[in-house]
């Protein structure tokens, strides 16, 4: 993995961490609050990410091996998968989140360097280099936490990612984001109290733990 490509994963650790933040101080009660995205509930949000990661990690897994691996069989088994996982208590439904990040994340910093430059075929799609699989999925993550409404949004964004050059339809969603009036109001229970932090200790819950290199606790 080259400097660029690094510090793109690094983008996407810390965005999910964020992410992953949240979640875990959402009551089962908040999850299935709609979202800001018509027809989906917060809890279904979480999960699509979470088979989102699901998907990239399969497509590179192909590319090392230099086989199509698609995670699912069908865009019906993947909606199948999301609708149960949102069924799920919020703490499992963080834990899928996490450990689905930690899945990708894992391949992707083990691909050979020259792996990045392979096609990857995505139904629907022109093929596209393995890189360009990384700019998906931090966008992926960005725009799906404005969309749970509680409190996130644009104005929270790093500029790395609200200056990063995109190609459609991610640069027209991430305009759908900007022009989307704020929530006035965020509708959520009381939160959860957060565990005390300790130096060098991996926060609960924290798939990346103290550093960029830690592990899940």
């Amino acid at each position: 993995m080259d400097a660029a490509l690094r510090e793109l994963s690094d983008e996407i650790d810390l965005a999910t961490q964020r992410l992953l933040d949240e979640a875990r101080t959402l009551t089962d009660d908040d999850l299935r609050v709609p979202s800001l995205l018509p027809g989906w509930s917060r809890a279904y949000v979480l999960t699509h990410v979470a088979r989102g990661a699901d998907i990239t990690r399969s497509l590179l897994a192909g590319v090392r091996s230099g086989q199509d691996r698609p995670a699912y069989a069908s865009a019906q088994e993947v909606q199948a998968a999301t609708e149960r996982a949102a069924a799920l208590p919020a703490k499992e439904l963080a834990t899928d989140l996490a450990d689905s990040a930690m899945a990708l994340r894992t391949v992707a910093r083990q691909l050979p360097e020259e792996a990045w430059r392979a096609p990857v075929r995505v139904l629907g799609l022109a093929p596209f280099p393995a890189a360009e699989l990384l700019t998906r999925r931090l966008t992926e993550v960005e725009l799906h936490h404005c969309d749970l409404g509680t409190g996130y949004g644009p104005g929270d964004w790093p500029a790395a990612f609200a200056a990063l050059e995109l190609a459609e339809p991610l640069r027209t969603q991430r305009q759908d984001r900007l022009d989307h009036p704020a929530p006035e109001t965020v509708t959520r229970s009381p939160a959860r109290p957060v565990a005390p932090y300790r130096p060098g200790q991996p926060l609960p819950g924290s798939w990346i733990g103290p550093g960029r290199g830690g592990r899940r606790a």
